[in-house]
């Protein structure tokens, strides 16, 4: 059973540009908190950035802050992670989640739902 659906992933050059899509079916979208996190080979699930259920508030890692941006269109049960100046240490699995009435932590154990992931390489 699909909880989220992912897109955008592929192969860019460093310093280039990247946008990441995770849609939720249902008409409870506009309930959840919407993460991203990003796992590299051989590290752990790493929190990337969030946006909380209202769209009032968004939290980001210090190693993406001022790069990436979060952001969420409830129209279209859809979150975005604009990607901006990527570095070879951004390659990984992007991997999008879901907590309902969440306010968009960095803690894994809170999310509910999440992605199948998708592949990020940065060329260096």
């Amino acid at each position: 059973q699909v909880q989220l659906v992912e897109s955008g992933g592929g192969l860019v050059q460093v310093g280039g540009s990247l946008r990441l899509s995770c849609t939720k079916p249902g008409r409870n979208f506009r309930n959840y908190a919407m993460g991203w996190f990003r796992q590299a080979p051989g590290k752990e699930r790493e929190f990337v950035a969030a946006i909380s259920w209202s769209g009032t508030s968004t939290n980001y890692a210090d190693s993406v802050k001022g790069r990436f941006t979060i952001s969420r269109d409830d129209a279209k049960n859809t979150a975005y992670l604009q990607m901006n100046s990527l570095e070879p240490e951004d390659t990984a699995v992007y991997y999008c989640a879901a907590d309902r009435m969440g306010s968009g932590t960095k803690y894994l154990g809170n999310y509910d739902y999440w992605g199948q992931g998708t592949q990020v390489t940065v060329s260096a």
